[in-house]
């Protein structure tokens, strides 16, 4: 499966990044290809491509605010998740979203 996100948390700092290696990792170890733009107080990293959106299973929007952009996402399939969910449970989010897509 294709996955792209947008993590993005409150600060922008901590949780952002947590949420986005934590997604990351748990897709790669369920043999996933994965892109995870992150939306934090030093702006916008790793944005995610055009192509990049239009080629993907699933968007996961890992998010405690909201996201800039979102727009993007439109015509895909999309789940909203906070911040939390990823970084508690990965694996176990990853697993879910198997079953749904």
């Amino acid at each position: 499966m294709k996955i792209v996100g947008v993590a993005a948390c409150a600060a922008g700092i901590a949780h952002t990044y947590i949420a986005k290696e934590k997604l990351v990792k748990a897709a790669e170890n369920a043999g996933h290809k994965i892109h995870v733009e992150t939306q934090g107080i030093i702006g916008i990293k790793d944005e995610l491509k055009e192509k990049d959106i239009k080629d993907a299973d699933v968007v996961i929007i890992a998010a405690d605010i909201k996201i800039n952009g979102i727009e993007r996402f439109k015509d895909k399939k999309r789940v909203e998740v906070p911040t939390d969910t990823v970084i508690k449970s990965p694996n176990k989010f990853i697993k879910k979203i198997e079953s749904i897509i």
